[in-house]
C-alpha cells in the first residue's frame, strides 16, 4: 500500500491532467461543432423547435469548431471555455433537462459533464504544456 501511494505522489502533475482534460475538451467540441458545420439543416430545425435564432445556430456550430481547435493549441482557453460554458449550460436546460439525468433517455449526463470541464479551463488556464505558456516565455 505504500508503495502505491509514493507512486500516485510521484505521478502527482497537475498541469498534465489539465493537458489531458483540455485534449479530450478539445476533441468533443471539434468533433461536435465539425458535424454541426458540416450539416446546418438538422441544428437549424434543431434550433428553430426551441425558438432559438438562427444566427445564435451559426454561432454554437462555429463557437464549438472554434474553441475546440484552440483548446487543442492551447491558445485562449479561459474565454472558449466561457463560451463553450454558457452553451452547454443553456443545452443542458432547453434541450436535456426535462429528460432527466441519464444519457440513455437524452439526459444532461453529457452536457452536464462538458459544462463543468468547460468551467475548469476558465479557472485552470491553458496550463505549462500549452502554447499560451511557450509564447508567454518568449
Amino acid at each position: 500500500m505504500n508503495a502505491l501511494h509514493t507512486m500516485m505522489h510521484r505521478l502527482h502533475n497537475t498541469d498534465l491532467g489539465i493537458l489531458f482534460l483540455r485534449i479530450a475538451l478539445g476533441v468533443v467540441f471539434l468533433h461536435a461543432g465539425w458535424l454541426k458545420v458540416g450539416d446546418m439543416t438538422p441544428v437549424l430545425a434543431g434550433f428553430g423547435s426551441l425558438g432559438i435564432p438562427v444566427w445564435l445556430s451559426y454561432f454554437v456550430a462555429y463557437a464549438e469548431l472554434v474553441a475546440g481547435v484552440a483548446l487543442l493549441l492551447c491558445i485562449f482557453v479561459r474565454y472558449f471555455g466561457i463560451v463553450l460554458a454558457v452553451i452547454m449550460f443553456v443545452a443542458a436546460v432547453k434541450v436535456h433537462f426535462a429528460n432527466g439525468f441519464g444519457l440513455q433517455g437524452s439526459g444532461y449526463e453529457y452536457t452536464f459533464v462538458l459544462f463543468f470541464g468547460s468551467l475548469a479551463m476558465v479557472t485552470f488556464g491553458s496550463g505549462k504544456y500549452s502554447l499560451a505558456a511557450l509564447l508567454r516565455k518568449k
